[in-house]
């Protein structure tokens, strides 16, 4: 019987694993695989899968059977590779534990350095070395990370002791720190682990590195990874994995360094290598912005030999990896190692040009641009509003620091997360302010317009995050120093306390007092050409949800190929028409409310002709009205006696209205083509205004494509009555003008019932729009408005694993739409299908509507670059499956 693989070794030119095995090693582990097998000087270690995270989560935090015996064999592997033995006081092997998911989650998961030291270890390693105060530099890091990742004793504890301890011997920075005050700061940190655990320090190295993998397996499922899952819709993985690797040290002196790089600039795409490092410091130094680094050209001139290998080793590695690489490195005593590589985190301009550039230099070719070097919310964060020039003065300017992620943001100063949160969830706009972030404020983060830190670089954890995110992020704001007691910062001149406003520009670093303008991006040329590239590999087509000439004329910009849904209830809200809207409904015949439609029909063909005349030569699906009259009146007595008075009317006959139109539950009420069936004066006074302004425009010269939209139909029967009335006004129309035009009539699918009877309705129809709003609501039996009261719990609880309003639900409500679109098109070949709800925008709901064929997708006019690139993908990501099929049948 074959045991079971668990664990898999890379190192001394040799890897179990390899670059694509990313769902089962992780990003990290595959590519220290991959990096080892092509000969790059990495530590050698081994990697935990994900299936054992997996294992240990369901099984009572228990290790497989075989797991034990497994990691033993791998640390007897690198005692072989290393000359040297874990725990051996003479000669130590000393190992870090890092976690790695199969997609990159930056600073989610928890790292251990310098695993495997105690106190005889820590004397050996000093004598090995020559170098004591190496030594027990690297045993009170341990002892920090070690108290904080993996038994909760917070970090914030052992840094109030570095900090009173430097105050004591008069040393401004780490490194000033004498051998003597580490070994004092060492017996501090164990009093900090003892007074917070209630136990002595472990000093069992194999106990150590037991306590550390159950620690990593641990934080897949702590808060802050669990959100950044839910901020960024990752779903699907099994979990972490753990990589044990042999240490190498950048801590042991003026000959040694750490640092981060990336063989592009990760804020705007230059192709120079970009990053930075610290002399005599460890990675989490960098990454945790715990000093502020120096950029990466300035190690030219201090190592010479070493830079010249690293751009050497960078180059090589994206030429490999065909992307841009985020890479983390160590120099220890003039030798380089590299520890990590990935491809890396990137702003929405810098994606675009390196694809571009990439492409141009024969690196990929454009297939492999559009599907792998940018995702669709680098292009949401080209949308992103900059500081209108010249909107300020120097006086303004409160702080200068590191432009980390750009794009410009106003809001009010917080100082913590969780409040950013509260406030954010109350509809305010907030910057969040932080000495430097961490893992833990994640929501905060997610939840603020901007993020400034005063501490830590262009790699720190703020300035990584917030360009994976598209939010503006100035990091390294030195000029400001923070008072979380006082709920304040000053630059020494000016206060900024808590809910005052700042503006921030990501792109200059610059930190502005007060609310400053912002204004709409442009796009330069390579985002053009990366577009044509796009459209010329997509065949799902986009559309947008317009309900005015401006969406539509905005949305067209954008490479909208029409209208797939112009709400026109919407139109009835403006001021100048609600009152003659409201005549109508409190109309007590028909004749009167015809009367009213009357008034209606001119603006209601004012809209039409603005709305096709902007998309001039491409379809606009138009719904009839769908919300319940309740919708257009008013609520309170305040604004009944108000609007009665407007009308002239007694405000007893518009309560008596009110609460005859008052519904139990309104989303299941008098609404749809339900009104239409009823009222069918509505449905004709809106099939006049559209046919209408659609000739006169025909006539005019222009193209016009009318497709009217029945919604809510749940029955055959339903349709036709309603279909039955447009056609009658078509004819009249037509034969008014003396002119025909071709227009389309079809129906929304967001009623089960509809879904389930597509076959009778597409009979009739010549398209479907699945409204996969309410199709979602009716399915699930949540209502929207209210959801939102239990379905974050729900996820947290994995009984969904997103929420069903943002990312369709392919399992339950997908089914019905595939059931639907199978149906109606055996019976309509012809038929028309797309969806039109909130999911028309979501990359992951468009790769499904792209696999089961609907003919395309519609959302709202800024989401529109989004769906185009989602949509080429998913056409490209199809393509790979079956070339890969085929060459497996082939093999």
């Amino acid at each position: 019987m074959n045991t079971k693989k668990w664990v898999f070794a890379f190192g001394g030119g040799t890897a179990d694993g390899n670059k694509s095995m990313k769902a089962l090693l992780g990003g990290k582990g595959a590519n220290l695989a991959e990096m080892s097998s092509i000969g790059l000087p990495v530590p050698p270690g081994f990697t935990i899968s994900t299936e054992t995270c997996k294992y240990y989560n369901e099984n009572k935090f228990q290790w497989p059977v075989e797991l034990e015996a497994q990691v033993n064999e791998g640390i007897r592997g690198l005692e072989s590779l290393m000359g040297k033995k874990f725990g051996d006081p003479k000669n130590p092997l000393l190992v870090s534990v890092r976690s790695g998911a199969a997609l990159s989650m930056p600073g989610m998961m928890d790292t251990v350095l310098n695993l495997g030291l105690n106190d005889a270890v820590v004397d050996g390693l000093a004598k090995l070395t020559g170098n004591e105060r190496f030594a027990y530099d690297s045993y009170r890091r341990f002892i920090d990370m070690f108290g904080d990742v993996v038994m909760s004793v917070s970090h914030e504890y052992f840094e109030e002791v570095i900090e009173s301890l430097k105050e004591e011997v008069g040393a401004k920075l780490d490194t000033e720190l004498s051998t003597d005050d580490l070994k004092e700061l060492v017996e501090r940190y164990k009093a900090v682990y003892r007074k917070h655990t209630g136990f002595m320090f472990p000093e069992n190295p194999m106990e150590q590195l037991k306590f550390a993998i159950n620690a990593v397996f641990n934080s897949w499922n702590s808060g802050r990874a669990i959100k950044y899952r839910q901020i960024n819709k990752i779903f699907g993985l099994l979990g972490t994995a753990v990589n044990v690797q042999s240490m190498v040290f950048g801590n042991m002196g003026d000959t040694s360094a750490t640092g981060v790089c990336f063989t592009r600039n990760p804020s705007t795409g230059e192709n120079k290598l970009y990053g930075e490092f610290l002399i005599n410091a460890q990675g989490e130094d960098v990454v945790a912005g715990i000093r502020t680094p120096s950029p990466i050209d300035e190690l030219e001139a201090i190592m010479p030999e070493s830079f010249k290998e690293l751009n050497k080793l960078t180059s090589m590695l994206e030429d490999h990896y065909k992307n841009m690489q985020d890479i983390e490195f160590t120099i220890e005593e003039g030798k380089l190692y590299i520890l990590q590589t990935r491809n890396g985190k990137r702003t929405g301009s810098a994606a675009i040009r390196i694809a571009v550039e990439m492409v141009k230099d024969g690196i990929v070719d454009e297939r492999t641009a559009v599907r792998e070097l940018v995702e669709p919310l680098h292009l949401d964060q080209l949308l992103h509003k900059q500081l209108k020039a010249d909107s300020y003065g120097a006086a303004e300017v409160i702080g200068n620091g590191l432009p980390a992620s750009p794009g410009a943001a106003v809001g009010k100063v917080i100082l913590t997360s969780d409040e950013a949160e509260k406030a954010a969830a109350n509809g305010e706009k907030v910057i969040l302010v932080r000495v430097e972030t961490s893992p833990e404020d994640v929501g905060g983060m997610a939840a603020a317009q901007g993020i400034l830190t005063s501490r830590g670089g262009m790699t720190s954890h703020a300035a990584v995050v917030a360009r994976g995110w598209g939010k503006p992020c100035v990091a390294g704001c030195s000029d400001i120093i923070i008072n979380y007691k006082k709920r304040s910062f000053t630059n020494g001149t000016t206060t900024i306390k808590e809910g005052d406003y700042i503006s921030i520009d990501g792109s200059t670093g610059v930190v502005l007092i007060g609310k400053k303008e912002l204004t709409d991006p442009s796009f330069d040329n390579n985002y053009h050409l990366f577009m044509s590239w796009v459209d010329e590999y997509r065949t799902l087509a986009v559309r947008t949800n317009a309900d005015s000439p401006n969406d539509a004329t905005v949305a067209r910009n954008y490479g909208a190929t029409g209208i797939g849904l112009c709400r026109t209830e919407h139109m009835f809200f403006a001021p100048d028409r609600i009152n003659a809207m409201r005549r109508m409904i409190l109309s007590e015949s028909v004749s009167e409310r015809k009367e009213a439609l009357k008034t209606l029909l001119p603006f209601q063909k004012d809209d039409f002709l603005g709305i096709f005349e902007a998309m001039n030569g491409l379809p606009v699906t138009i719904r009839l009205l769908d919300p319940p009259l309740h919708e257009f009146l008013p609520h309170t007595d305040e604004e009944i006696i108000h609007v009665a008075h407007e009308l002239d009317i007694p405000a007893k006959l518009m309560r008596t209205k009110v609460l005859q139109l008052k519904e139990f539950n309104p989303m299941l009420g008098h609404r749809g083509c339900r009104l239409g069936i009823t009222h069918p004066e509505i449905t004709e006074m809106q099939a006049t205004a559209i046919l209408e302004a659609a000739v006169e425009l025909t006539l005019a010269g222009k193209t016009v494509l009318p497709e009217i939209m029945i919604p809510l139909v749940g029955t055959v029967e339903e349709y036709d009555h309603q279909a039955t009335i447009i056609k009658e006004v078509a004819e009249k129309t037509f034969e008014k003008y003396g002119k025909k035009i071709d227009y389309k009539i079809g129906t929304m699918i967001e009623v089960p019932r509809a879904a389930l009877t597509a076959d009778r309705i597409a009979e009739h129809a010549e398209f479907f729009s699945f409204g996969t709003n309410d199709l979602t609501q009716m399915t699930f039996g949540y209502s929207r408005d209210d959801a939102g009261k239990f379905l974050m719990h729900y996820i947290g609880e994995k009984i969904l694993p997103v929420d069903p309003f943002q990312v369709l639900d392919v399992d339950g409500v997908g089914q019905l739409v595939q059931l639907a679109k199978e149906r109606g098109r055996q019976v309509n070949p012809s038929l028309k299908v797309g969806i039109c709800g909130e999911h028309g925008g979501d990359p992951h709901s468009i790769e499904f509507c792209y696999n089961i064929g609907l003919d395309y997708v519609s959302c709202s006019p800024f989401r529109v670059p989004i769906a185009r690139l989602a949509a080429a993908q998913a056409h490209l990501k199809a393509d790979a499956k079956k070339e890969n099929k085929s060459a497996t049948v082939v093999a």
